[in-house]
């Protein structure tokens, strides 16, 4: 039986490469706007790679139906002049970076999965995040009234047949207190002037980009030679691009600049309009073992306190945390739904193994972690709660099976108004598509 809810696509593609050359012809065309057999073949890899789907034409089908819905969606975005800003594209450029991040434990290994640095990655994908937050303004507009009552949500959970009432994933909550060792400042001293020496050098002649491949510590750029491609001032943090923008000449190299990444040098390659071309060497200041011990005795100090209940957890998060979650009083957020429950794929390995056997309640050692821009940190973390993999029940998992009923009834919604739109928007999807079940028969209507 398929799936009365669309299938939600993987908006950030990986970098896995076709074992054959694949010819890309048009596979749909839905008004004036294509889709490639390779639109779907990317999406078909990489859901398959998830290992969760298992009828590989249905598969592709459904896959081909979910990009044509967002043409029609794209489409009625543009006939309502649907705007959004930079700001709100690159709020959710970021929102979906640091669920990869999360997954793949710091950006650093993200910049090294896909051999680009983050400004390259966001580069590559913000016109593809621009039309699908367009289509999401859209989608949304048509069940933002969309409400369901307690008794609908029993009806709705008791007409479920009893071998297709859906699993809940396993999940556990925790709260957390982070010491976040200081980069001292001989180590920061230290950067400067390496970074002060290249300058030198480039301006006695050497090539930037040699010596961005030999010594920068940007794993997505240096590479290439230190060059991060066109960007516009918002895609850079303020205080790079303050600098970066001011920059005139090609021969010129800017003073280092200090950012939450590191320290940088940069240098002008090519403007156009409000785009710029540079390329910069990164280097990021090691936090001694000194500083790292530091914090190590602090967070010992404070599990010592716990331990003897001379302090509360949630009273040494207040006292003692430096982390963001100290704002949430120690709760870890899940970056993806923007609520406390978490999958082990949110989580870093390194938490995941020291939380392993806790109870509930149970705070474990401090242990070695990272932020998510790869900083070394020291963490005691707490497991608030822990569910394991379940049938929904309506005493445990109301808040999951409303969510259900709402898509449910949303989902009637959008199929009405898909069969609307269809009745005067041009169609045509390739033969090689021509046994596909759609859910929409009206698909084939032209």
């Amino acid at each position: 039986m398929k799936n009365g809810i669309f299938l939600v696509l993987i908006l950030l593609v990986s970098k896995i490469c076709f074992s054959q050359e694949i010819i890309d012809n048009v596979v749909a065309v839905v008004g004036n706007e294509i889709i490639l057999k390779s639109d779907v073949e990317n999406q078909y890899i990489q859901i398959r790679s998830q290992g969760s789907y298992d009828l590989d034409g249905e598969l592709k089908c459904d896959i081909l139906e979910e990009l044509m819905f967002q043409k029609l969606l794209y489409l009625q975005a543009i006939q309502d002049s649907v705007e959004v800003t930079d700001k709100e594209v690159e709020a959710e450029l970021d929102r979906r970076i640091s669920v990869f991040v999360n997954q793949l434990g710091s950006e650093k290994k993200m910049e090294e999965f896909y051999g680009k640095s983050i400004t390259e990655i966001k580069n590559d994908f913000r016109s593809i995040i621009r039309e699908q937050v367009l289509t999401q303004r859209v989608q949304g507009s048509l069940t933002s009234d969309l409400k369901v009552t307690p008794s609908e949500v029993k009806e709705f959970f008791q007409e479920i047949p009893e071998d297709s009432i859906p699993m809940v994933s396993a999940y556990f909550e925790l709260s957390e207190i982070v010491f976040t060792p200081v980069i001292g400042k001989e180590e920061k001293e230290e950067s400067i002037q390496k970074l002060n020496d290249l300058r030198d050098r480039i301006l006695n002649g050497e090539s930037f980009q040699t010596l961005a491949i030999l010594y920068s510590e940007d794993p997505g750029s240096a590479t290439n030679g230190g060059e991060l491609g066109f960007v516009s001032r918002t895609d850079l943090v303020p205080e790079f691009a303050s600098v970066a923008f001011n920059l005139t000449s090609p021969v010129e190299v800017s003073r280092v600049v200090e950012t939450e990444y590191g320290y940088h040098i940069i240098q002008l390659i090519e403007k156009k309009g409000n785009m710029m071309n540079f390329r910069h060497i990164l280097l990021t200041p090691d936090v001694s073992i000194e500083q790292i011990s530091i914090s190590e005795n602090k967070a010992v100090e404070v599990y010592e306190m716990l331990k003897n209940d001379s302090i509360s957890f949630n009273d040494a998060v207040n006292k003692f945390s430096d982390g963001e979650s100290k704002f949430n009083n120690g709760k870890v957020i899940n970056p993806y739904y923007g609520n406390t429950k978490l999958a082990n794929e949110f989580v870093d390995p390194n938490t995941l193994r020291n939380i392993s056997g806790l109870k509930v309640g149970e705070y474990s050692k401090p242990f070695l972690s990272s932020s998510s821009k790869g900083s070394k940190l020291i963490k005691i973390v707490r497991l608030d709660q822990k569910v394991e993999a379940h049938k929904a029940n309506l005493t445990d998992d109301y808040l999951e099976i409303q969510e259900y009923a709402m898509q449910q009834k949303g989902q009637k919604i959008i199929e009405k108004w898909i069969e609307n739109k269809l009745e005067s928007t041009y169609i045509r999807i390739d033969s090689s598509f021509s046994d596909c079940d759609f859910k929409f028969g009206n698909w084939r209507k032209n």
